[in-house]
């Protein structure tokens, strides 16, 4: 389902002034779609990586100061992107949606009886030796029975979370320079709709406002006062999050971001041009109500009539050649065309490009993958992921525009800037430079009891370097399905597993009814020539204890067998499994 992550109707629990948006339901005036958008339809292709020397270069220059560097995961089934957040001493881990609509970051609490089956354990403040419940003042929503500061969040999907405020210890992982900092955070009591059902834990509030992850931090003066987001391609996934500023590279074009306009952040769009030619639009058809806004937890974009129509009129006036079939979901009238062919790199080539152009004169370029989804039922057919958005004069940017796109939302200097480059890649190449703190220094930063626990070694000779591990993986999509995207899972496997995509092989796929089984190899990384234990331990401990994720789009895997070769070639360890595990 698309998600629609900006909220509505808000009771904080720090008294903090934000605008309501219209009710997302079909009988009222909409912020997004009259209806949600189905789960089926976010596009399983794979981007080809952007190798270019500029863009590395950049992707080394791009880091600052202490920050905060987050991979990000992507749900491609529901259309939201997570991070991992770790609350509490010993730390208790969370995946929570990255939302730039939300302003109050939370996680289920062991309390909560309306809460759905989530991807990790609910949050026990009783076992955190550093948790404390936030007290009833003069500034939050008190709940006089407890004496203890609640809040309320309600969003455009009718989604809600209600709970009470506590605060503790978040750290970010052992990768990020940020040490733990106490931050305030809500524990939720009730949840509803796609909140209760969704897979991720919570979300990560990175809007404006007291509670927001980044208004602590910033206020800590531990971090700048920027962020940056980086989503992967289509059906690729994947990205980064850097919370604290960064050096922008040359390429990056910015618009203004007026914080006083809007409680959302907002960018000065005046047009949108459609193979070159500006749409015949008033500006000001982009400044209605909440004016241009870019919110991270929704997924596709959503424009006033006005614009909508002259931007749907020019791309089928540009697609003249191309048969307009129905849409993958009966339920909606989308407006999509067959025979573009399976290869996202080709789609250039018969696809307009479209500009959106800010008030300053710079542009932001706009291929394919940032204004399509691909038809889920028939094969190189593509469909518009911009709709129109009601009668609500709000345009609303999702996460769709800026694919394979860094954004930094500047809040500083109030602007928000915008820079191509492979998203699905970024991670790794950050993680290589020489900007991102070794593995060994970076966790000297972290209290030994937020440093992970070792993993067990489930037999392997603790003193015998490993040469290669492979596993046996039972997934139950069909071969047909599968073979065009075994690329994108490889990538997904190596993102997962915290190696690099170069180590994850294909050794061999075949078709068992209509499941695959799938032999995958992990080698030694770059110039290494083995595995150390630990690394080999920590990644058999993924399968063993049913902790590797892949998307939803694969459905259930089950793991079926695992072997390790050590170096010296004198051992064979095998285990074997029957268990499954649902992705």
């Amino acid at each position: 389902m698309a998600r629609t992550l900006i909220e509505l109707v808000i009771t904080v629990g720090f008294i903090t002034t934000v605008l309501s948006l219209t009710q997302s339901s079909p009988s009222t005036s909409l912020l997004l779609h009259e209806e949600p958008r189905p789960a089926m339809l976010l596009p399983l292709f794979h981007t080809p990586p952007i190798t270019t020397s500029r863009s590395s270069s950049n992707s080394r220059r791009l880091l600052q100061r202490s920050n905060a560097r987050m991979r990000l995961y992507d749900d491609l089934l529901h259309g939201y992107y997570t991070t991992l957040l770790w609350i509490g001493t010993p730390p208790q881990r969370f995946a929570l949606i990255v939302d730039t609509g939300s302003s109050v970051t939370y996680v289920p609490c062991s309390t909560c009886e309306d809460c759905g089956r989530h991807q990790d354990p609910k949050f026990q403040p009783d076992l955190s030796s550093t948790y404390q419940p936030v007290k009833c003042s003069l500034d939050c929503n008190c709940n006089r029975e407890s004496g203890q500061c609640v809040y309320e969040r309600q969003y455009a999907e009718m989604s809600t979370s209600s709970g009470v405020l506590g605060e503790d210890l978040i750290s970010f992982g052992n990768l990020s320079e940020l040490e733990p900092q106490r931050a305030v955070f809500g524990c939720e009591n009730v949840e509803t709709g796609d909140l209760y059902s969704q897979r991720a834990d919570g979300i990560m509030g990175l809007g404006s406002g007291d509670l927001s992850i980044m208004d602590q931090l910033v206020d800590k003066g531990v971090i700048n006062d920027s962020f940056s987001l980086c989503y992967g391609g289509m059906g690729v996934g994947g990205g980064a999050m850097v919370l604290g500023g960064i050096s922008p590279p040359t390429e990056m074009v910015f618009a203004h971001s007026n914080p006083v306009r809007s409680p959302y952040y907002n960018i000065d769009l005046k047009e949108i041009h459609v193979a070159g030619k500006p749409l015949p639009l008033n500006p000001n058809v982009f400044d209605g109500k909440h004016g241009t806004v870019m919110d991270s937890g929704t997924t596709y974009a959503y424009l006033p009539e006005a614009a909508f129509v002259a931007f749907k009129d020019a791309i089928m006036k540009e697609l003249h050649s191309f048969q307009k079939i129905r849409g993958p979901d009966p339920n909606y009238n989308d407006i999509c065309f067959s025979g573009a062919g399976s290869d996202v790199s080709e789609l250039s080539k018969t696809f307009p490009a479209v500009d959106m152009v800010f008030s300053n004169g710079q542009k932001l370029s706009l291929s394919p993958e940032n204004y399509l989804f691909r038809h889920s039922k028939v094969n190189g057919a593509y469909c518009l992921g911009i709709f129109q958005n009601g009668n609500d004069p709000t345009t609303l940017l999702g996460g769709i525009i800026v694919r394979n796109t860094l954004v930094m939302y500047d809040r500083e200097h109030s602007k928000i800037g915008f820079w191509k480059t492979n998203c699905s890649e970024l991670w790794e190449r950050l993680h290589i430079s020489g900007e991102t703190p070794n593995r060994e220094n970076s966790t000297a930063k972290i209290p030994p009891t937020l440093a992970p626990a070792e993993a067990p070694y489930y037999g392997l000779p603790r003193e015998l370097p490993i040469g290669k591990i492979t596993f046996n993986l039972l997934v139950n999509i069909s071969y047909s399905d599968l073979e065009p995207h075994i690329t994108e899972l490889a990538k997904f496997i190596a993102d997962d597993l915290d190696v690099n995509t170069s180590q994850v092989h294909l050794l061999n796929l075949t078709s068992i009814g209509n499941d695959s089984l799938i032999r995958w190899a992990i080698f030694p990384a770059g110039s290494s020539h083995y595995i150390s234990n630990a690394t080999a331990a920590r990644i058999i401990a993924r399968f063993a204890e049913h902790r590797m994720q892949l998307p939803g789009t694969f459905g259930s895997y089950q793991l079926v067998g695992w072997t390790i070769e050590p170096l010296a070639e004198r051992y064979i360890i095998f285990h074997f499994t029957e268990s499954s595990c649902s992705s």
